[in-house]
């Protein structure tokens, strides 16, 4: 397995793993990633896929994000083509987004998703380190990856970039 960049001969592939990974071309996080690369909010390098013999089977992507004054990275989705997941490939992508966010300096990554996925990536709930949800009824759900850049204090609601707000 591979992960590189996004390539633009990629964005047909990555709609493709997206929508199965979230339950077919209906579902709301297909469109998201393609109204993502349209936005200020896009960073090309944290549009990362996993090929596996030349196929893309998994993409994962960080984008623009704020908690109060503090720029930082919001990250959605993570998708794993469904004949690979639980192989590894969802970790790896993550392992590999999460470094690229620290090479770049950036504090620290948001996302909402499931606690007990997440912590096995250093992922604890938000508002631990001073960071609020945009929506408190997310709870635990809510959660940061802190890295080495990271001041801690109380940075305030975290603004994920517009796309994903619209949701």
């Amino acid at each position: 397995m591979i992960i590189r960049r996004e390539l633009p001969s990629d964005v047909a592939a990555v709609r493709d793993v997206v929508a199965a990974a979230f339950g077919g071309p209906h579902a709301a996080e297909a469109p998201l990633v393609d109204a993502l690369r349209a936005d200020p909010a896009w960073i090309p390098a944290l549009s990362l896929v996993a090929e596996l013999g030349g196929d893309v089977v998994g993409h994962v992507l960080c984008t623009r994000g704020h908690a109060g004054d503090v720029a930082a990275l919001g990250l959605a989705p993570l998708a794993v083509r469904p004949d690979v997941q639980r192989s590894g490939v969802g970790s790896a992508l993550m392992h590999a987004v999460l470094g690229a966010a620290d090479a770049r300096n950036e504090p620290f990554v948001a996302l909402l998703g499931d606690p007990d996925y997440y912590a096995r990536f250093g992922f604890v709930p938000a508002s631990d380190v001073g960071v609020l949800a945009p929506d408190p009824s997310w709870g635990v759900h809510f959660q940061v990856r802190t890295l080495y850049t990271f001041t801690p204090g109380d940075l305030g609601e975290f603004a994920y970039a517009p796309p994903i707000m619209r949701l």
